[in-house]
């Protein structure tokens, strides 16, 4: 891995971690200021912002290249954490919300720094690219949750509005490193745009999609409502940050070698591994056993799941398209598995508050299964044209 992969890495790591720290408080925040079951709402708003953001990223990366596009998404979070501060300094839930409009954009552009990572690293290291910038989630799994449990109570009248005020020092830092990163620049249009019809009648982008849709979209549904279960279960926002701080090590902490498992036994076989694993963070929170440790576990599990299943789907990605076409295929494939995320955000606190704990955690068992065939379907027909092609 050369030196820009581990800037990429680092600055993944300074991104994830203000979306970390958000994770902990948006259900809470939402709570305390809306009292109802709309406390997923500031994340489902961020998360339909973080799908829009495929359509600026486009925009963004095609003009301005890769390193000028990452500094405009740099600048809109910025504007998201400020914009969430003061929702929580005038305990107005409406601002609150609308600040999770730039920081799902800001959050949504620096998405592509896995795909940077991929296009600066060797043809044969793609895959470990791509599972090393990820790692940089890691780091954020540290920084995130510890801001907030260092900062959310400084200013005692308004709890977490310092956290909000902290947040912006992270993209600032993320934009001085792109100074030193070399990424490609922006792409002459050669030619028309390839048309979506061709995009989705490609088996690898399918696969790539509903691996990455159902991985990132079944960990999202649970973790979205995970701290606020923890507070129902009378633990404080400590335990909560604990939990999702053991949640985050393990969605990043494989990326140092998600990509040599794929290298060995195969992308599809790791995409089922993931799926296997999802199914068991199900197990476990759906055994009524209401305990920290428990919730840990879970999520743990949750976590390496999402990293082999969004890996896996992000390597597949790869092989769908030329150098030419990658923005747009790329932008495609992440409007539609942060669109489905947007939609877990949503619902999983309306499911959480009709139907409970437990059928919230069943709800992803169907997607799993379907992702199983999606995948084996796939794994069989480029198993058939290899043997073919001997």
């Amino acid at each position: 891995m050369n030196k820009n992969v581990w800037l990429l890495f680092a600055c993944q790591a300074l991104m994830n971690a203000v979306m970390s720290g958000q994770t902990i408080m948006a259900s809470m925040v939402g709570y305390q200021l809306s009292g109802s079951a709309l406390n997923t709402l500031p994340m489902a708003i961020q998360m339909v912002a973080v799908m829009c953001a495929s359509v600026l990223a486009s925009y963004a990366f095609n003009r301005l290249g890769r390193r000028g596009g990452f500094w405009l998404g740099c600048a809109i979070m910025m504007t998201g954490s400020l914009t969430f501060a003061l929702g929580i300094y005038t305990s107005n839930f409406v601002v609150y919300c609308l600040g999770a409009i730039p920081a799902g954009l800001g959050f949504g552009i620096s998405q592509h720094l896995r795909f940077a990572g991929a296009e600066v690293a060797d043809q044969h290291a793609k895959a470990r690219a791509i599972s090393l910038v990820l790692a940089g989630g890691v780091i954020a799994a540290i920084v995130g949750p510890e801001m907030v449990k260092r900062t959310h109570a400084l200013i005692p009248d308004h709890a977490f509005l310092a956290t909000y005020l902290y947040l912006p020092l992270l993209p600032i830092i993320t934009a001085v490193l792109l100074s030193f990163v070399q990424v490609p620049p922006a792409q002459k249009k050669t030619s028309l745009p390839i048309p979506f019809r061709v995009i989705f009648a490609r088996p690898n982008f399918i696969t790539a999609v509903v691996s990455s849709l159902v991985g990132y979209g079944s960990m999202n549904l649970v973790m979205a409502s995970t701290p606020l279960q923890i507070m129902l279960c009378g633990f404080g926002v400590g335990d909560s940050a604990d939990v999702i701080r053991a949640h985050s090590i393990a969605m990043f902490l494989p990326g140092f070698f998600t990509g040599r498992l794929i290298q060995r036994f195969g992308v599809h076989r790791i995409i089922m591994i993931g799926g296997l694993l999802t199914l068991g963070c199900v197990a476990v929170n759906t055994y009524e056993l209401p305990l920290v440790a428990t919730f840990m576990v879970a999520l743990a599990l949750l976590g390496v799941g999402w990293n082999f299943m969004f890996v896996g789907g992000t390597t597949l990605l790869t092989t769908s398209h030329s150098a030419e076409e990658r923005v747009r295929v790329q932008t495609t494939h992440d409007f539609i598995v942060f669109g489905s995320v947007a939609i877990t955000a949503l619902s999983s606190g309306a499911i959480q508050a009709t139907l409970g704990w437990e059928a919230l955690n069943l709800t992803v068992v169907p997607p799993v299964i379907i992702a199983f065939l999606v995948v084996g379907w796939h794994w069989i027909a480029r198993s058939r044209a290899a043997v073919a092609a001997e």
